[in-house]
């Protein structure tokens, strides 16, 4: 069983979901299992869309990936915000290192719950969610607009670490290092340190249209210690090594923010495959590879690397993540309690700009308010602006200057337009009748 990624292209008919689900699956082979979809490009000739899957026949039941339910109504007694940044696209901001942690702080203060997940907010050593933040994996993200789960808070977590014990003792003894750190210093409730046998291994790498991708081998292994241990714990770190060509380590740092980040894009593959079959929080840190990895320096690098360049083991942001990361609900006889969000809860979704996949299209179907922030540039080659939205349903932002005035304005319950100029004068449509 392998996790990889695999590019297609569709050509749906309608934008439903199983018109959508219909083309994947004519695309895929019998023993592939989608858990992840992007479209990288769309028009008239179809879309270009770029999935993550287990290839393999296997034995764990997972999530379907398109799954929709259509929400009844949105509850409106609170304001609560989706910020998504998707992983290995280049974004301008949040393409990085937590690097779009301002503008999750900056969206946190107008909204009364913040929704977001961990390639916003983690930066090797520093993860500052804002405290009305809740942190949650990319697919399960995807999943809660699709309604198909729901999010119940957590006051903390038991936090299983699956870690690649069988790389250098050097860097294994660092990362046990960090989770000793986090228990000592915010209190983080570890229940176990496991190895993963057979070793895990993840490569990155990049797909033509140059976002980073990769491959994973060695997943039953995971899985297995997973479920073994699976009433042990809560929510799960992984640390394992991302094999990239050395070079890389240099060539990123030094490429001023142009090279797309080379580890983020199998780290994502890995855990939406865990998310997706064991239903629980999950992220990754990668491991130093070597002695000589860990010796390159770059100087000085661009602001939005410089958390990546001083952390030896990157997993102090997974580990505050998940301590109080809220649990994965599925029963859906539960969405109705006062302590679990789901896409009723939902009230607006702030993506980068032409950021096409399962989110945009869920807030689409459940008539979620998105906003696109033009100034977070990417690899994607979609325009937002032609999908069929419902009248005062989609905004375009300059920045997130703006998209957060935005957000301001419709908690306020007032149309954002009217705080601008030159306001449109309406007219009655009898009054052109009576004047012929």
């Amino acid at each position: 069983m392998r996790l990889l990624d695999r590019e297609v292209t569709v050509a749906p008919q309608r934008l439903d979901f199983r018109s959508i689900e219909s083309e994947i699956a004519d695309a895929l082979e019998d023993d592939e299992t989608a858990v992840r979809f992007a479209v990288t490009k769309s028009g008239r000739e179809g879309w270009d869309c770029e999935l993550g899957l287990i290839s393999g026949d296997t034995p764990y039941p997972t999530a379907p990936l398109f799954d929709f339910r259509e929400r009844s109504l949105e509850v409106q007694e609170s304001f609560n915000v989706v910020l998504a940044v998707p992983t290995g696209i280049g974004a301008e901001i949040g393409g990085h290192a937590g690097d779009a942690t301002p503008a999750a702080i900056a969206l946190a203060q107008v909204a009364d719950t913040l929704i977001t997940h961990p390639n916003v907010v983690n930066a090797s050593d520093i993860n500052e969610l804002p405290g009305n933040g809740v942190y949650i994996e990319g697919s399960v993200l995807a999943r809660m607009l699709m309604g198909r789960v729901g999010l119940r808070r957590s006051r903390a977590n038991r936090v299983l670490v699956a870690l690649d014990a069988s790389h250098a003792d050097r860097y294994t003894a660092y990362t046990v290092n960090a989770v000793n750190a986090a228990r000592a210093t915010y209190g983080l409730n570890c229940v176990g340190i496991e190895r993963i046998e057979p070793a895990l291994r993840l490569v990155g790498g990049y797909t033509q249209i140059g976002r980073a991708s990769g491959s994973v081998e060695g997943f039953e292994g995971l899985i297995e210690l997973l479920i073994d241990q699976k009433d042990a714990y809560d929510a799960v770190a992984v640390a394992s090594v991302v094999e990239v060509p050395q070079h890389y380590h240099f060539d990123y740092f030094t490429s001023g923010g142009e090279m797309v980040n080379p580890w983020g894009g199998v780290e994502a593959l890995l855990t939406h495959a865990v998310s997706s079959i064991m239903e629980v929080p999950t992220a990754h840190a990668p491991m130093m590879e070597s002695d000589d990895i860990a010796a390159v320096d770059p100087g000085v690098v661009d602001a939005r690397m410089a958390a990546e360049v001083i952390s030896i083991t990157f997993l102090q942001s997974v580990l505050k993540g998940l301590q109080r990361s809220p649990r994965i609900v599925t029963d859906e006889s539960e969405f109705s309690r006062s302590d679990v969000l789901t896409a009723e809860n939902v009230s607006c979704l702030v993506i980068p700009e032409g950021c096409l996949g399962l989110p945009t299209l869920a807030a689409l179907h459940q008539g979620i308010t998105v906003i696109e922030v033009r100034e977070n540039r990417n690899l994607m080659r979609n325009d937002l602006a032609a999908l069929p939205w419902r009248a005062g349903q989609f905004y375009s932002a300059d920045n997130y200057w703006e998209a957060t005035g935005i957000v301001a304005s419709l908690k306020a319950g007032i149309d954002p337009d009217s705080v601008r100029r030159p306001m449109e004068t309406m007219r009655a449509q009898f009054d052109d009748h009576r004047h012929r």
